[in-house]
């Protein structure tokens, strides 16, 4: 098993960024968010290391020795113009094959070494391995049995251009190249066919331009198209190292910044510089020419790509939506937008394209783009901003921000309330060490597993190493996100790398960020994948938040920011019938109280009846509006004292989440039965999504009342004491009168506004009943605690 030995990045879903691993059965996104995993630490480039960084490069590689022999350093040489490589699940960082050298004594034969240098260019007539009649290829170079690059993911294409490049050292010249390319699939890649390269027979210092043609001995399919590569060795000597790109320079206050002795190589492929917003608006005189069928726009920016909502097709739809992508170190600056139209459940084409290039606009300044579509008619008006981005590092145990103390009051003065109006959307500060997991799942055949951890806070996505062969890993890495939104959830995923397959899935946690006690050391038992039911092992954790309640509060009524990578929807009888018991349990509530206020109606009962009377003429004789909001203040502080005093409780202590793994559809020859079948499942899925919807609404609102969230609820009762002041000491009708004003000139004042229901996005911070359960600790491990 290919053993990865540096951190990797994950990548996104369908609508953006993520992580896509197939959870046997359930279906991932096929967008993806990559970034660069080509560097490598090489006792070549340790050595050149200055000063106080060979320690903690010493304390990182220890924690990092592999038992098998290991391939040389990967040099990657990058141009803006040129995409970056793909980065997937069954890849990780041991696709890349980025690992410790083993470097003789003799430093000269490191100089007589050559330098081979790969630039994959195109694919032509591959084969097809998607029912669509495309494929999603991608190549991987081997040498000795290792996976030495990997490139990015064409979807759909069967001609695709990949125009990559990337040099490797090579001391031996009688050993061969393989290049394999692969169909990406949820499951199991599909292979495409592979070509030979024997190194002894390349000309030193020429420029070879290879037409190879792809083969399988174990199909009978005869053409399997070819892959255009250009290879050209040459003689690797002293000067040549290339090890400057590896050396850091240090400004003279840097010594006391914990982020200054993180090494580069250790964390560029992961780390984002820059954050660019992007807001959809609206398209102009587009090619409608049916009335069937969606619109939906694509944005790509390298291999992270976002997908809009679906939109009738009209010739100016309007979306207004907005979204971030995030720019890697070493990835291209070309923002891709594409228009695709999607009529039924899977005829999709792409009507046409433009591009931006984001080399060429400033900084913090937002942009407006009015771009006409090539080849069809049509014109896209979006905005766009790219800010640079901090509060992301990766580092050892030793160097975690938090613990030096200049850094820790740096980012308390940061987040203090006297900073509550200075860069409103920067909410906080999370710090995460994952430490070491214990008593895992064994996934492969010798009882053990290769495990590594993935932290995913909304869609920012960082991972671990793997430690190989071992059931309690121990990481020891400190990782840091920016919080965007305090109601965000921390999903900590374990996974077992299977080398070129897609890793198995070894257990889940989710932590909402308002349940984190800072600096305490925590063990969290696993769940399974929809986090309903507990999973053998545990894994060790030590997470701080540090946030401002001012720019949180604001941030809670602002429109909830969509995560790329979802799960597609399915249907499941299981989940259709908890659907309804959800929604029945609220119905029943509800009926229960009308049935209370009519039996006051009927005399059922004379004192009730008499005493309800009596309350509704005082009310009507002197009712104020600004009781209203006291009302449900008096309610919820009601509620929160029941709760503090433990008379009632609120919690949701178990639902079965588990879905059904049957297949319903099963391979016809009758095409029009499961064209039937589809056009069902369509209609049952939005009928099971609107029951959801409705009882998570329900369930939110109870929620929000009954203090399952402390921070939203004392949110509310600020917010409904400042409502009965308001009303008290002011007319109502000046209140609506300036909300009508507002809501008539926000269009005028901002024309490129999204439209936002204040009040649902607000209730859209409460969990359900269902994530109750899901971020809920079990009450067996709910004081654990690891000293």
């Amino acid at each position: 098993m290919e053993t990865p030995n540096s951190v990797a990045a994950v990548s996104s879903g369908s609508a953006g960024s993520g992580l896509q691993v197939p959870d046997g059965g359930v279906l991932r996104s096929d967008h993806r968010l990559s970034i660069p995993s080509d560097w490598v630490l090489s006792q070549e480039t340790f050595n050149d290391l200055c000063g106080q960084e060979d320690v903690y490069l010493e304390r990182y590689l220890r924690g990092m020795e592999l038992e098998t022999p290991v391939v040389p350093e990967i040099l990657t040489d990058i141009s803006p113009d040129v995409p970056s490589e793909d980065v997937s699940p069954d890849n990780t960082q041991s696709e890349m094959g980025v690992e410790t050298e083993l470097v003789p004594e003799n430093n000269s034969d490191l100089r007589r070494s050559f330098l081979l240098n790969i630039h994959l260019k195109e694919g032509r007539n591959l084969v097809i391995r998607d029912r669509c009649g495309t494929s999603d290829p991608y190549v991987k170079f081997k040498m000795e049995g290792k996976t030495i690059y990997k490139s990015k993911v064409v979807y759909k294409n069967l001609n695709p251009v990949w125009s990559e490049s990337f040099s490797l050292p090579v001391k031996d010249l009688n050993q061969s190249l393989y290049i394999k390319v692969y169909d990406r699939d949820l499951t199991t890649d599909d292979f495409m066919g592979f070509a030979c390269v024997q190194l002894n027979e390349l000309v030193v210092d020429r420029v070879h331009e290879k037409t190879l043609q792809l083969n399988d001995p174990n199909t009978l399919e005869e053409d399997m198209g070819v892959v255009l590569v250009d290879l050209s060795l040459s003689r690797r000597n002293e000067d040549g190292k290339k090890g400057s790109r590896w050396s850091r320079k240090r400004s003279p206050g840097a010594g006391t910044v914990p982020v200054s002795r993180l090494l580069d190589s250790l964390k560029k492929s992961q780390l984002w510089t820059s954050v660019v917003t992007v807001t959809l608006v609206e398209g102009r005189d587009l090619p409608a020419d049916s009335q069937t069928g969606s619109f939906y726009i694509c944005f790509k920016l390298g291999e992270q790509q976002y997908k809009s909502k679906s939109h009738c097709k009209v010739p100016n739809p309007q979306w207004r939506e907005r979204f971030t992508l995030k720019q890697f170190v070493n990835q291209a600056h070309i923002v891709e937008v594409e228009l695709w139209s999607k009529d039924g459940r899977r005829t999709e084409e792409r009507l046409g394209a433009c591009d931006v290039d984001l080399s060429k606009f400033s900084l913090n300044k937002r942009q407006l783009f009015t771009l006409n579509l090539s080849p069809l008619r049509g014109t896209l008006v979006f905005l766009m901003k790219t800010s640079p981005c901090s509060g992301v590092s990766i580092s050892d145990l030793g160097a975690a921000p938090l613990s030096e103390p200049q850094e820790r009051r740096y980012q308390l003065e940061k987040y203090s309330l006297k900073s509550s109006l200075s860069n409103i959307h920067d909410i906080g500060f999370l710090q995460v060490k994952v430490l070491r997991a214990t008593d895992l799942l064994a996934a492969d055949l010798n009882g053990k597993s290769d495990p590594f951890c993935v932290l995913e806070l909304g869609n920012d996505r960082l991972q671990t190493q793997t430690i190989n062969k071992n059931l309690n890993p121990e990481w020891n890495q400190v990782f840091t996100f920016p919080v965007k939104d305090i109601h965000d959830v921390l999903m900590v995923t374990i996974f077992d790398d299977d080398g070129d397959k897609a890793p198995d899935f070894l257990g889940k946690v989710a932590i909402p960020l308002l349940s984190i006690r800072g600096g305490q050391q925590t063990t969290h038992l696993l769940k399974k994948k929809d986090l309903g039911r507990l999973l053998k092992g545990s894994i060790t954790l030590e997470l701080e938040v540090i946030f401002n309640p001012v720019k949180a509060s604001i941030r809670t009524f602002q429109p909830k920011e969509r995560v790329f990578m979802e799960d597609n929807s399915k249907f499941s009888k299981k989940t259709m019938a908890r659907n309804v018991a959800r929604v029945r349990a609220i119905y029943g509530a509800i009926m229960s109280n009308l049935q209370y206020i009519k039996s006051c109606f009927q005399w059922e009962s004379v004192q009730r009846s008499l005493l309800a009377f009596l309350v509704f003429v005082v009310t009507v004789w002197h009712w104020e509006f600004y009781m209203l909001p006291c009302f449900l203040a008096l309610l919820i502080s009601w509620n929160y004292f029941q709760i503090r005093f433990r008379r009632v409780s609120h919690e949701v202590s178990s639902m079965d989440l588990a879905d059904d793994e049957e297949d319903d559809e099963k391979e016809s020859e009758r095409k029009g039965l499961i064209d039937k079948i589809h056009t069902i499942q369509d209609i049952v899925i939005t009928v099971q999504n609107l029951l959801d919807d409705v009882a998570c609404l329900g369930e939110r609102i109870k929620n929000i009342f009954n203090w399952s969230v402390p921070f939203l609820s004392a949110l509310a009762l600020l917010i409904f004491v400042a409502a009965a002041v308001l009303t008290y000491y002011g007319s109502v009708r000046y209140i609506i009168l300036l909300w009508g004003i507002n809501k008539f000139t926000k269009k005028l004042r901002n024309p490129y506004s999204i439209d936002n229901n204040e009040v649902l996005d607000f209730l859209s911070r409460a969990p359900s009943d269902v994530q109750k359960v899901q971020y809920n600790e079990p009450r067996s491990s709910r004081r654990r605690r690891v000293l």
